[in-house]
């Protein structure tokens, strides 16, 4: 792999918001508009209801902000891919001697810096308006952060492979395919919460729902869960294995057949 080529592409991608800044606004206006919303709806809740909730504006907010780790992580691969595709730029790269797993990293590159402009905004909003200080969680932070990192990329590849296998009007999965799993990752309530009881099977089955189980522990007893993360590390190995080979055969098969050219000037 040469690092050249890669940093190549993760400056050619940045530069795309140097030269359109409103590009900038998805990266902060609607990950605001989720904080206030939920945030406010979540103290409202919990002064009405006497404090009977246990920690709810620490759960809501900390699912929040983990949550928007992974879907940013998944967008910096599903978009930036879509951004060679609407500038009419695809061929280029792939014309160019470039190694899809240069390609894949440059993007995983991106996916990490929209998540520290996106989560770092987050982070400050959340400790002014709600003296939410996600920190606290100490160390256990970071395994957190880089399981879910792993699992935005899982998801990104897959995304990207399903608008590969189904052209442009496949365009709206590189947003929603992360929401497809949402419901099921336990991600603003407790896994026992998931009906009927057979989905659990399915939910721990996901790597996030261990990450977001593990988190509400520290918060609530401040002791971090080794079987939580055990299973989130090995479900995002076969994950990320997994959704790399099927990228990769993917735009084999979308290279061999001769579609990709095809796709790229539409």
């Amino acid at each position: 792999m040469n690092f050249r080529i890669v940093s190549a592409l993760v400056w050619r991608y940045l530069f795309l918001y140097t030269r359109t800044p409103m590009r900038l606004v998805e990266l902060v206006f609607w990950p605001m508009v989720d904080l206030l919303v939920w945030g406010y709806l979540t103290l409202f809740i919990q002064e009405n209801a006497g404090h009977s909730l246990p920690y709810p504006i620490a759960y809501l907010l900390g699912g929040i902000v983990l949550w928007d780790v992974l879907f940013r992580a998944q967008q910096g691969v599903a978009v930036s891919f879509l951004e060679d595709v609407w500038t009419r730029n695809l061929l280029n790269v792939f014309v160019a001697p470039v190694r899809t797993s240069e390609y894949v990293v440059a993007t995983f590159g991106v996916g990490i810096m929209r998540i520290l402009v996106t989560v770092s905004m987050m982070l400050l909003v959340a400790f002014m308006l709600y003296q939410f200080n996600v920190f606290t969680m100490g160390w256990a932070l970071l395994p957190f952060f880089l399981n879910l990192l792993l699992c935005g990329w899982s998801l990104g590849m897959i995304s990207t492979a399903l608008i590969l296998r189904w052209g442009q009007a496949a365009e709206s999965l590189a947003w929603a395919v992360p929401f497809f799993i949402q419901p099921f990752v336990a991600v603003f309530y407790p896994i026992g919460s998931i009906k009927p009881e057979w989905i659990q099977y399915f939910a721990l089955a996901m790597p996030p729902t261990h990450v977001f189980e593990g988190m509400r522990e520290v918060m609530k007893t401040g002791t971090f869960n080794m079987h939580h993360f055990f299973w989130a590390s090995v479900l995002n190995v076969i994950f990320l294995a997994a959704s790399a080979w099927i990228f990769s055969s993917t735009l084999a098969a979308t290279r061999r057949r001769g579609l990709l050219t095809k796709f790229a000037t539409q």
